[in-house]
């Protein structure tokens, strides 16, 4: 998670929740030896970031209650990257890259590992275990009866596919994205709405047809974020993620992105701006009323929330967003937005996988743990009933537990499109590209260079036959540059290539960012 979006979303729990929640927790640990006064235990659990300073945060979020119905229990939080102590380092050490990964092995070996791992990567999970850090969790889930039935499938199948089909890891809650759709708008054009289970052919046809107006009567058919404009290249990468597309080989030293695949792509979603199927930056535009008919109005720019897009890929929060719309249309002087929603779209070949899912509170034991026994007490009471029923309150995620997914009071749509599909994985997820990335962090350049080009192709400047042989070309200059300075500064690394991405290529607006920081998304580093 996001370390500065979670402070946003600190949780009090009230007297009463209190007084009703924990007798039932503690009765649930009661005769097993949990608050044996003679019998005191440290938990050491490890983080990937953290601080002395946030330390209170992640308690609340984590283990006060755990400690709380464990009085003979301390909980130790040992971050891998204590983020306090880098910002005080000189420029110059700021700048270099982080091994992510040899900072969590430090952590979980030595002559004093952490007995948890909080892991918020799903690609780290993985790792650990092709490494053997991680303890299987499957004979244990068998012995204490825990029925893994219980947990939504999108979260199980998605740590099994990290782990060979076992399980190394839980988290009690995740993150995920569906299509929203806009009813009135397919009722006045006369179209079928969405359904489940839909290809992007599907549904880039469905948004043809309802496409219609111009100016500023125009209603697009679709947005792959609910921001706006479709032209940014962290959306297509969102969008290509399922397929795994390769920029270049297993050793970073010859480009494969001149393909009919990647130009397939590249002009599918440059066509749909062609034709005004998406909206463009400038479409994103909005007059703001002066003097007395000024009013502020959070969702002003959002074209789907103004009813001037038909479709458009939105995360679970989203929900928080149209119901304050409609509960305040009025004063916004908005129409209230009838809606629903219906799983990702998906790749032909990729059926059951869908992009945006988060799984980001994975709880594992340590190979090397000094305390097994209180590891899997604090990651069953994590994963447990009583814990789900207090997390399924979050607006902003879903509970891993079936019985904590439901529609929220007074609201009715399709609860299950956020919960069927599997988390598409991630480009460069990988060991063996993770291991690269960390030998040649300047390959993150060859990203750059795509963006880039990207951008000149959805501007129109270039096709995308034109724009990937070019990248293809100067690519491998890059990499053979790459190839002998790895980590340190290259001149012109762009090999000309022009740095203007007219408002597209792969900045976030700045009302996404804030408003994806404050859901709880990841916001890539730009």
């Amino acid at each position: 998670m996001n370390k500065r979006a979670g402070k946003t979303r600190k949780w009090v729990l009230t007297g009463m929740t209190l007084s009703l929640l924990v007798p039932t927790l503690a009765a649930c640990n009661s005769g097993d030896g949990a608050n044996d006064p003679n019998n005191r235990r440290t938990l050491r659990i490890g983080t990937m970031y953290g601080s002395k300073s946030d330390e209170t945060w992640f308690r609340q979020q984590f283990t006060d209650m755990f400690e709380f119905t464990h009085s003979n229990i301390d909980i130790e939080v040992v971050p891998a990257i204590d983020y306090t102590e880098m910002q005080f380092e000189d420029y110059s050490k700021q700048q270099e890259p982080v091994d992510q990964m040899a900072k969590l092995k430090e952590i979980m070996t030595g002559s004093n590992p952490v007995d948890v791992m909080i892991i918020s990567d799903m690609s780290m999970l993985g790792q650990l275990v092709s490494e053997n850090m991680l303890k299987q969790l499957d004979p244990m889930l068998k012995e204490d009866k825990i029925d893994i039935n219980e947990f939504v499938p999108t979260v199980i199948d998605g740590i099994k596919e990290q782990g060979d089909n076992f399980l190394y890891a839980l988290t009690p809650t995740f993150q995920s994205s569906a299509l929203y759709y806009n009813k009135k708008l397919f009722t006045d054009k006369g179209v079928e709405f969405p359904q489940d289970g839909m290809s992007w052919d599907d549904v880039f046809n469905l948004a043809k047809r309802v496409t219609s107006g111009t100016g500023k009567e125009s209603v697009f058919g679709f947005t792959f974020n609910q921001w706006g404009a479709g032209d940014n290249y962290w959306d297509f990468q969102t969008f290509a993620a399922p397929l795994q597309l390769k920029m270049f080989d297993e050793k970073g030293e010859t480009m494969t992105v001149n393909t009919p695949q990647w130009q397939n792509l590249w002009e599918k979603v440059a066509q749909l701006k062609k034709d005004r199927v998406t909206p463009s930056q400038e479409d994103m535009n909005y007059e703001q009323p002066q003097g007395e008919e000024y009013r502020y109005n959070p969702f002003q720019g959002q074209l789907f929330l103004n009813g001037k897009v038909a479709m458009t890929i939105g995360d679970y929060g989203m929900i928080n967003q149209i119901q304050q719309l409609n509960d305040n249309n009025e004063k916004l002087k908005m129409e209230k937005l009838d809606w629903d929603v219906v799983t990702m779209p998906f790749h032909v070949g990729k059926e059951g996988f869908g992009g945006n899912i988060y799984l980001n509170q994975l709880a594992g034991i340590n190979t090397n743990a000094a305390n097994t026994e209180d590891a899997w007490e604090f990651i069953k009471f994590m994963n447990g009933k009583e814990w789900a029923k207090l997390k399924s309150r979050s607006t902003y995620e879903l509970s891993a537990r079936k019985e904590f997914v439901k529609v929220r009071d007074g609201m009715s749509y399709n609860i299950e499109a956020f919960t069927k599909l599997k988390p598409a994985p991630t480009q460069g997820s990988s060991l063996k590209e993770q291991e690269l990335y960390r030998e040649k962090p300047n390959l993150n350049l060859v990203n750059e260079m795509g963006s880039m080009l990207f951008s000149q192709v959805m501007q129109g400047s270039k096709s995308a036959k034109e724009a990937l042989a070019l990248w293809e070309e100067k690519g491998n200059d890059l990499l053979q540059k790459i190839k002998t300075n790895p980590k340190g500064n290259i001149d012109d690394p762009f090999g000309g290539i022009s740095t203007d991405n007219g408002g597209g290529g792969g900045a976030i607006p700045l009302q996404k960012r804030a408003l994806m920081e404050a859901a709880g998304e990841a916001v890539p580093v730009e």
